[in-house]
């Protein structure tokens, strides 16, 4: 088994776990901002992880 992958799964699931925490206690009016900002979080995770990958 590769290393990295899961090392870069379980680090994906555990943004989107947190994110969809975050989005479920917030209330109504703050749920598209968290929404939107999550989404780039994600997005720049995704970045960053990709970076790192083609370092090592």
């Amino acid at each position: 088994m590769e290393t990295k992958a899961i090392i870069k799964g379980m680090a994906a699931g555990a943004v989107v776990g947190t994110a969809c925490y975050m989005i479920s206690r917030s209330p109504d009016r703050k749920k598209k901002k968290l929404k939107r900002s999550t989404g780039k979080a994600v997005k720049a995770f995704v970045t960053a992880a990709d970076c790192f990958s083609s370092m090592i």
